[in-house]
């Protein structure tokens, strides 16, 4: 259902919008945890470790596509707030058009070295061969992963978040049968795993896709908005590629951080592994309110509404700090008892090392509540570039700890280094969000001017 956020209250608007999208992380975050108990508990420790040390370098190329698509539905949301909805179908079709070659060029390069990468990760020989199947078959389906994010993002930008939710928990039940019937039945091992992830991301995008031609009208393409330009074409890469950028920078910061967990060793893998599903699924409220906030941000900036910015960067925050709160202390009390989904009782040394990262983690959850909030609303209003500058500190931060510091304290540093580079990027975008907000009177009268009509 699409819906404008320019009017009504704030926090109602905002809940409505997130929740869908809380649910949908939710599932997500559940078909992945299932993903990994069942290779952990019918595969053992080291087949999910093998699953485990590919995470960083998913979160780079997986985080480019799915950042390139959300900065694609930026313009999106600002034309719709400002009602150019013929702007908005152009910069549809070259979204459309932008997405898919990065399909083809990301699905050849990554596959042709996917070896390369993970010698590069410096995985474990006693896991590398099971690592490479199941990073094979991940990069073969990039162009799902890409279909699915661009058309839920294009239906977010337009205020529809329960639709993209639907087809995320259909997808996310069929990924929890796909993978026992890949690993059980047809005894694929972790390869099996990735090719149930990436039917299901397929089933996802062909959904949304549908349900976009048969219902929502708004988003459907006249012959006159299939004419293609370079220079919209160009504007809109420029707005696509920094948030893709901003994800693979901050990416490149765990996979040094991988490496140098892999470098310790197979027990401290599947501890890493263990603790990182058990911490993404607690960071998807986050993404969900930071979401929220961000179209909401966006509608309003193309309807020249700066007050209502400011109160829904303040909504967000709050809502995000109040949650990070109590799951931090959950994190920090039941962080083993939490990674025994992943590993048996007996494997006790790596509880161990799950636990001391959990707590850790618990610690100092709040900050990103005021990180994901900020950066989200910053590239919504359109600076893009100053948003991806935070994920550049928050890369050279956490490069720092895991190459200065790991060497000598070891697993203690690792535990350490996401603080450090949120507490870094959080001093650097909070002011910086704040800066953008206030250029908005500056440019009352004329929110467009950053995506000006190309006739």
């Amino acid at each position: 259902m699409v819906k404008n956020m320019t009017e009504g209250n704030p926090l109602k608007l905002i809940l409505e919008f997130s929740f869908p999208l809380l649910l949908g992380n939710l599932f997500q975050q559940t078909y992945n945890v299932v993903d990994s108990a069942i290779v952990g508990r019918t595969l053992g420790a080291d087949a999910l470790g093998a699953v485990g040390s590919t995470a960083s370098v998913q979160f780079l190329v997986l985080g480019f596509c799915i950042g390139i698509c959300s900065g694609f539905a930026i313009p999106v949301a600002q034309r719709f707030g400002a009602g150019d909805l013929r702007g908005m179908r152009r910069d549809i079709f070259h979204s459309d058009v932008l997405t898919a070659v990065c399909a083809l060029i990301l699905t050849v390069v990554c596959s042709i070295f996917c070896g390369n990468i993970l010698h590069l990760l410096q995985v474990p020989d006693n896991i590398f061969e099971d690592s490479y199947r199941y990073l094979l078959v991940i990069f073969l389906g990039i162009p799902f992963t890409l279909l699915y994010n661009l058309l839920s993002s294009m239906l977010r930008a337009v205020g529809d978040s329960r639709a993209p939710f639907l087809f995320l928990a259909f997808s996310a039940f069929l990924n929890i049968l796909l993978d026992f019937f890949c690993i059980l039945v047809l005894k694929m091992g972790c390869a099996g795993a990735a090719a149930a992830t990436v039917i299901s991301q397929a089933v996802s995008g062909v959904l949304c896709l549908l349900f976009i031609r048969k219902k929502v009208p708004t988003l459907q393409l006249e012959a006159e908005d299939r004419q293609f330009r370079a220079d919209r074409a160009v504007r809109l890469f420029a707005m696509g590629a920094p948030m893709g950028l901003q994800y693979s920078i901050t990416a490149i910061g765990s996979m040094v951080m991988q490496a140098s967990v892999n470098a310790l060793g197979s027990i401290y893998v599947s501890g890493f592994t263990a603790g990182m599903k058990i911490k993404q699924f607690a960071l998807g409220p986050f993404d969900a309110v930071a979401t929220g906030v961000s179209t909401f941000s966006g509608q309003n900036y193309g309807a020249g509404e700066e007050a209502r910015v400011r109160k829904g960067i303040r909504i967000g925050v709050t809502i995000c700090v109040i949650y990070a709160v109590l799951m931090g202390i959950l994190m920090i009390i039941g962080g083993r008892v939490g990674s025994l989904l992943f590993v048996s009782a007996d494997e006790g040394a790596v509880l161990d090392a799950a636990a001391q990262y959990l707590r850790c983690i618990g610690f100092m959850l709040w900050l990103l509540a005021f990180l994901n909030v900020c950066r989200m609303s910053t590239q919504a209003l359109g600076f893009s570039g100053r948003a991806i500058f935070s994920g550049v500190v928050e890369m050279f931060a956490r490069v720092g700890v895991c190459l200065l510091a790991a060497p000598h304290f070891g697993w203690n540093a690792i535990c350490w280094a996401d603080q450090a580079a949120w507490i870094s990027a959080s001093c650097y975008i909070v002011p910086t969000c704040i800066w953008c907000i206030g250029t908005m009177r500056r440019r009352r009268g004329k929110p467009a001017d950053l995506h000006q009509e190309v006739d």
